[in-house]
């Protein structure tokens, strides 16, 4: 569906349109389940061990007016670090913008370094940070919301807002958001979210770890806990997203992939998206739902080469036309259902 090539100087990325591998490059391949056989190169989750990360900067950072002063200067390019002992508190403060090309680091990982962190305790947070332009790398931080809780607040954070070409986020934790951690709407093409801790996002009724609204995104590698939905999205026309090697821990109050449907907008239609391909995720969590797609999506679904704990072959995928649900293990003695159909 999507793939991502890093080009050198800045963590700059394109991107480029083409599915991930064909039916016969697979086939020649090893048949792997869930993401125990992570290919990457990097641990899931990021963090120790992770060998794509970055320890300095063009500009150093430490308090709130320094990063968005240095946001305010920087030129496309530019490394905007964050100290390893920093903790810049956004509460009360405005948002800040991320200018095009731009990467925004800290070291988590590096030898040992928990990475800079970037907060706000303020309940009304709309943001902390947004894009401004295309070709954009945050990596290595500790983001952390207001809210980390499941009851239904009057109050909305999010933490990371992109509807720009390419955003790219990796080797960060990001935890305590009620909306989401982070957004990628309409415009937001072929981002990248990989290696990174995501946890605590789960307000009664939203609480997303990746949500997408009209956008696509490679999803990788990551580990999920205790959010309402790991990966969301409204469903609108033009979303679609690709789901490889994350692994989804025990607690979740929802169902842990999702696709909204044209019920769930009142938009008088069955469309789910565009398109969908969820293999060689591990889904730890026993009581819901691995996969929801409420309605059909515009070109497929395919979910595939999973591991589901959950013995229950209806926990595995819900949905409607258009999907494929096929060779996915269920339950902790690793059954193979080699063709479940669509699931309705």
């Amino acid at each position: 569906m999507i793939s991502i090539e890093r080009r050198s100087g800045g963590g700059i990325l394109t991107a480029r349109t083409a599915r991930w591998a064909s039916e016969e490059k697979q086939e020649r391949r090893p048949e792997t389940f869930g993401a125990e056989h992570n290919p990457t190169g990097n641990p899931i989750g990021g963090g120790d061990g992770y060998a794509d990360g970055l320890r300095s900067g063009d500009r150093s950072v430490r308090s709130y007016d320094d990063l968005a002063r240095a946001l305010d200067e920087v030129e496309a390019g530019d490394v905007v670090f964050v100290a390893a002992d920093a903790e810049i508190d956004m509460g009360g403060r405005p948002g800040l913008g991320i200018p095009e090309a731009v990467t925004l680091a800290g070291d988590r990982g590096a030898d040992g370094s928990a990475g800079g962190l970037v907060y706000s305790n303020a309940p009304d947070t709309p943001f902390l940070f947004r894009t401004e332009g295309d070709c954009i790398r945050v990596t290595g931080l500790r983001l952390r919301g207001p809210y980390p809780h499941r009851d239904r607040a009057a109050h909305s954070s999010n933490g990371i807002l992109t509807s720009h070409f390419s955003l790219e986020i990796d080797n960060c934790e990001i935890s305590g958001f009620s909306v989401a951690a982070t957004r990628f709407d309409d415009g937001a093409t072929r981002g990248y979210v990989h290696h990174n801790f995501i946890h605590h996002n789960q307000k009664g009724g939203l609480g997303y770890g990746v949500s997408i609204n009209g956008g696509t995104v490679l999803v990788e590698a990551n580990l999920f806990d205790w959010c309402r939905h790991h990966i969301a999205s409204s469903g609108t026309p033009g979303s679609g997203y690709e789901a490889r090697y994350n692994i989804c821990l025990d607690h979740a109050n929802g169902h842990l992939f999702d696709m909204h449907g044209g019920q769930d907008r009142g938009d008088a239609t069955e469309i789910s998206g565009d398109w969908m391909d969820i293999h060689h995720n591990t889904f730890i969590a026993q009581d819901v739902r691995s996969v929801v797609i409420r309605g059909a999506p515009c070109q497929d679904a395919r979910i595939h080469h999973n591991r589901c704990l959950s013995p229950l072959p209806e926990n595995v995928v819900r949905a409607g036309g258009n999907t494929r649900a096929f060779r996915n293990l269920l339950g902790p003695d690793g059954r193979l259902v080699a063709n479940q159909g669509t699931g309705t």
